[in-house]
């Protein structure tokens, strides 16, 4: 018995959907992580992360699939980035360590 065509999204939707899970999924979970790294100890964020970023990484495919809009989704994941990479910055400029 075929699907009701009115709860299935468009091909760009969809298309966009599985891009957005996929690639930006792993954008968000790794730089994430190393906001993480530059904000704690990064040997034990580093170590760890391992694990982590799969398990991230597989909840934001989850999250991507189930959203109703594609651009939406997107539109999150890349606003979410940018603030890890602020972090990741900031963390970079003022931390000794890494100087």
């Amino acid at each position: 018995m075929p699907a009701n065509k009115k709860y299935l999204s468009s091909p760009k939707q969809q298309f966009l959907k599985v891009t957005a899970a996929f690639l930006g999924g792993y954008l968000v979970a790794i730089t994430f992580h190393l906001a993480l790294a530059y904000l704690f100890n990064p040997i034990n964020v580093i170590i760890s992360s391992s694990f982590t970023v799969f398990i991230v990484w597989v909840a934001l495919m989850v999250i991507a699939f189930i959203a109703k809009s594609g651009w939406r989704i997107w539109g999150i994941y890349l606003i979410l980035s940018f603030i890890f990479s602020i972090i990741i910055y900031i963390g970079k400029m003022y931390n000794p360590i890494y100087s």
